[in-house]
């Protein structure tokens, strides 16, 4: 699996990883660590679920253009989301990283394989 790094406004947010094979995307976050600085982007991807995790996650929906289309913040775990039209790559974070660095629907992130 890749890494990619992940910028707003200019500013590095993350890196993480970028799982875009359906094996990798089906494992997603579960078994691993996330640290605060990383994540994983799922692409594609339109929604995700929390069920087997141990942590809560930020869940960042973005367009085919990095466009943030919605924010989930501090996603619990054992829930399913619903998923998000227009979606093509869904981002995960540590818990608390878009209000940490304000992110909002209508940003527009970078992102540098």
């Amino acid at each position: 699996m890749k890494k990619a790094e992940i910028r707003h406004n200019g500013e590095k947010i993350a890196t993480v990883w970028h799982a875009k094979g359906f094996f990798v995307r089906l494992r997603g976050l579960l078994g691993r660590t996330l640290e605060e600085d990383g994540g994983l982007m799922l692409s594609p991807c339109n929604s995700i679920h929390t069920i087997g995790m141990k942590y809560a996650i930020d869940a960042l929906y973005l367009d085919k253009s990095w466009n943030v289309l919605r924010v989930d913040d501090a996603l619990p775990v054992g829930k399913v989301w619903p998923a998000q039209r227009g979606a093509k790559h869904v981002l995960e974070l540590y818990a608390g990283s878009a209000k940490k660095h304000a992110i909002v629907a209508g940003d527009k992130l970078e992102v540098i394989p």
